[in-house]
């Protein structure tokens, strides 16, 4: 299910598009104007957003300027005007689609579910994972699983375990490592990687083996098909 915000002064055509919307299975939230479109999305998030361009208080182009100061979520406008101006004026705004008034309710959930459908999969291809049997690295998510079953981890644990990942089968020497999870002015002791690296192969259970110690050198990540 996605969420919805429609955007329009006018109730009747709010009301039918989050009848039509409702009916696809999406949720839908509902503002009147330009600013309380820019007020709600400053506290929520939203799969798309359809907004009329013609609007008392700040009309639509304006409020789609200022949400996209902050936010990507796909935009499709309404609006009772069809010049290519207006049209290329929205589409330089950085709009996802453009719709006339009057519109077919039926042709514009098309449009909703068409816009959806990409930026859904443009979000999937953006995923970084790493997959080794049954131990999963989602580094976009910021989550490790094993079996399906979520491991909790420190901020401190995720960004040691995602650098080793990441360069699997490499030798990293101590030294690199605290560079890059602790930064260079760290000054602690050597024994606070090692301890982070047992905290880590005990996250890790069966997997913990994938973490091997190179004596005299550092660590590396191992994941032999």
């Amino acid at each position: 299910m996605s969420r919805i915000l429609v955007v329009d002064d006018e109730y009747r055509i709010r009301e039918l598009i989050k009848k039509y919307a409702v009916f696809d299975g999406h949720e839908v939230v509902e503002a009147t104007d330009g600013l309380e479109a820019i007020s709600i999305c400053t506290r929520n998030s939203f799969d798309l957003i359809i907004m009329d361009v013609m609007m008392p208080e700040l009309d639509g182009f304006s409020a789609c300027r200022e949400i996209r100061k902050r936010s990507s979520t796909p935009i499709i406008m309404l609006s009772a005007r069809g010049e290519e101006y207006d049209k290329i004026h929205g589409f330089e705004l950085g709009i996802d689609d453009y719709v006339v008034k009057p519109f077919s309710p039926k042709e514009l959930m098309m449009r909703v579910n068409a816009v959806l459908k990409r930026t859904a999969s443009e979000r999937e291809q953006k995923r970084e994972l790493f997959t080794y049997k049954t131990l999963e690295v989602d580094f976009s998510g910021r989550i490790v699983t094993i079996d399906g079953r979520r491991i909790d981890m420190t901020p401190k644990e995720y960004e040691l375990f995602f650098y080793m990942v990441k360069n699997k089968d490499i030798a990293l020497p101590r030294e690199k490592l605290i560079n890059h999870v602790w930064g260079y002015d760290f000054y602690g002791d050597d024994r606070t990687l090692d301890t982070h690296i047992k905290l880590l192969r005990k996250s890790l259970g069966e997997y913990s083996k994938c973490i091997v110690t190179l004596r005299g050198v550092g660590y590396r990540f191992e994941a032999q098909k």
